[in-house]
Order: structure tokens, then C-alpha cells, then sequence
């Protein structure tokens, strides 16, 4: 099992570890400062740390040895435009992937507002993906839970790294098969419940909270969208909507098991504005059959009042499939183990959590 924990947080990236049976913060990064992404890259073991810093900017680290030392790098940044034109400015690093076992040094980057960016030389340089930046439907994206539009998943098939899933709040699901030359919009069969009927089942008008792709079957992703949980076997094309999950279908995060495609876990909440857990109870839930049965696992979370949530980055698996970590909003931090049957409070003193890692 991993024990090496990464937590991004409002106030500073913090790693975390196994020490005597206890799980104990050690090393501390930017302190003070909005930590929105953190990436381990296991090709070369190199850590990335994306920032934001307000009216400075959004800013890219990256560190040779775990996090001792950081060297600042070049951030994604749009084209420049003509002088005296408005231009878009990256407001936010969502999400940072690796670009996959057969393209050493290629990063990508999910930006808001909604841009996709590629580093081909471990981050010395960014590119703004131009065909999907230009792609006639973008204008039909729409923001979710921002003003802008955002890219927050992206999903590497592993068998084929040029084969890329990604999602959008809002905006659908898109495709590539070639490296982000060309794309199309997947997503058949996500349902908005937020949309007039004739427009429900239109895939550019869905909102996908989170998408995870199992490493093993990298055809099966799961989707956590607005209103439902929906699950794909061909690799985002098309999904299917699972009616199962109880107590409740609304949430942002959603981790698949490495090896086991038929197993997820979700934390539910209240949906739309109130975003909290289902009767002030945190709970998370996991369905080990593909959707058709949801276990419900509370031991050692919240017995009282709670207001956690736990947002599109902050749950994750380790990659033996057993245990997990979960960060929310109101700065507490668990482990489960045992495939989440058994979870552990690990610190409730935290500042917002954006994303938790094992690595």
C-alpha cells in the first residue's frame, strides 16, 4: 500500500506519511499560498505543484527531489493577442496529467477558463491546444460552478496515449484519438436533469463533475456529472446512467479501482446550491458491481453535524485499489482503509482541501 500522501490545499501543498503507525504531516510547500494541482509523474518521479495566486497569477513548480526543492516554470498562458484586444488569461490550473508511458515529458493541463494545454519537455513549455481551442461547439460551452467553462478531466488510455477522454463544466465530454489533432464530442446518453426536456440528452449541454478511467479496462470510465452517476465501455463514446446510488446522486468526486473496473466510490451530497452531505451526515459510497448495488461506508467518519464536501480532486485511491484518502472544503482529512470500510480522520485543521494524491 502507499503511504505517501499529497495534499493541496488553500494554504500550501503538505505530504503526509506513515510514521509508527500514524499518519504524520512532514514536509510543507508554499506555505500560505493557493495550491490548486499537484502531480506526480511516475514516469521520472518528478512532483508538480500548480498555483494560483490571485493577482500574481496562476504559477508552475516543479521539484526533482519529492518536494525538498522547487524550481518555478513556465505557466500555461493563452496566445497573445493583437495590442488593444481582450484576450482570455488562465485563471485557474485544474487539473495536471501525465502524457502517458509512450510520451516521456508530455504534461497536460486543464485550464479555467476552459483551455487544454500540452507541455511536450516536462513543463519548460506549454501549447494551447488550438483544435479544440477553435472547435466551432466551444462557444456552446458554459460555465458550471465558475462564470467560465473549465476543463477539469483528463482521462490518458494508458494502451494508447494519444486516445484522450476529457471533461468540461460545462461542456460535455470530448474525444481524441490522435493526440489532440482533431476532436469529437462523446458523452451519448449523460442525462441533464438542469435542461428543458427536448434538450436533456444533448451531450454538449451536460455537466460532468469528474471522469476516472480504470487503468486496467481503460474503456470503463465512470462519470460523477451534475444530477446522476453515469458509467461508459467504450471509452467515453456513450454512457449509461446508473439509478442505484443512495443517498443520493449529486457529488463531484468519483475514484475507480485500478485493476477492478466494476468498482467506485462517490461521495454523495445535496445537490445544486446547498452542497452538503445528505442529512448533514458524511458518508462515502462504493458500488463493486458496476452500479447495480451501492454500499454505504461511515465507519469512522462524522457521528455528528457535517458540512464536508469533498470536491472533484479531493478523493483518491492508492494503486493497489485499497485504500483511500478524501480532503473537503472545511479543511478535514481522512484515510480509509480496507477499501474505505475503515476511515481514519487524519488531521480537522486543515485549510480547504483542492486535491488529495497517493504516491
Amino acid at each position: 500500500m502507499t503511504e505517501r500522501l499529497y495534499v493541496a490545499t488553500r494554504k500550501g501543498l503538505l505530504e503526509y506519511s506513515m510514521q509508527n503507525g500514524a499518519w504524520v504531516c512532514g514536509r510543507q510547500s508554499f506555505v500560505g499560498d493557493p495550491v490548486t494541482a499537484v502531480l506526480r509523474d511516475g514516469r521520472d518521479g518528478s512532483l508538480y505543484a500548480a498555483l494560483n495566486l490571485g493577482h500574481f497569477g496562476v504559477k508552475m513548480h516543479r521539484s526533482e527531489d519529492g518536494g525538498a526543492t522547487w524550481r518555478e516554470l513556465p505557466a500555461p498562458a493563452f496566445p497573445a493577442v493583437p495590442d488593444g484586444a481582450d484576450g482570455p488569461s488562465v485563471s485557474l490550473i485544474w487539473t495536471l496529467v501525465a502524457g502517458g508511458a509512450d510520451r516521456p515529458g508530455w504534461l497536460w493541463a486543464g485550464t479555467l477558463p476552459g483551455g487544454l494545454f500540452v507541455s511536450r519537455d516536462r513543463g519548460e513549455s506549454w501549447a494551447l491546444n488550438e483544435p479544440l481551442w477553435n472547435h466551432p461547439r466551444r462557444g456552446e460551452w458554459n460555465g458550471g460552478g465558475y462564470d467560465d467553462p473549465g476543463i477539469h478531466s483528463i482521462c490518458v488510455d494508458p494502451r494508447d496515449s494519444s486516445r484522450l477522454a476529457i471533461g468540461v463544466s460545462s461542456g460535455g465530454v470530448w474525444m481524441t484519438a490522435d493526440a489532440g489533432q482533431t476532436w469529437s464530442l462523446g458523452g451519448k446518453g449523460l442525462r441533464a436533469a438542469y435542461m428543458p426536456p427536448a434538450l436533456a440528452f444533448e451531450p454538449i449541454a451536460q455537466d460532468p463533475h469528474r471522469l476516472a478511467r480504470c487503468p486496467a479496462a481503460p474503456d470503463v470510465i465512470w462519470c460523477q456529472h451534475h444530477n446522476g452517476i453515469f458509467r461508459s465501455e467504450d471509452g467515453g463514446e456513450s454512457f449509461t446512467e446508473i439509478e442505484t446510488a443512495s443517498p443520493s446522486a449529486f457529488g463531484f468526486a468519483v475514484a475507480v479501482h485500478p485493476a477492478d473496473p466494476d468498482t467506485a466510490w462517490f461521495v454523495p451530497a445535496v445537490k445544486d446550491e446547498f452542497r452538503y452531505p445528505v442529512d448533514q451526515r458524511l458518508v462515502a459510497t462504493v458500488t463493486r458491481d458496476g452500479g447495480r448495488t451501492f454500499t454505504t461506508l461511515d465507519a469512522g467518519l462524522p457521528d455528528q453535524p457535517s458540512f464536508d464536501l469533498i470536491y472533484r480532486h479531493a478523493l483518491d485511491v492508492d494503486g493497489a485499489g485499497d485504500r483511500l484518502a478524501m480532503g473537503s472544503t472545511t479543511g478535514n482529512l481522512w484515510v480509509g482503509e480496507a477499501g474505505g470500510t475503515r476511515w481514519q480522520q487524519v488531521s480537522g485543521y486543515l485549510p480547504p482541501i483542492h486535491q488529495v494524491l497517493w504516491a
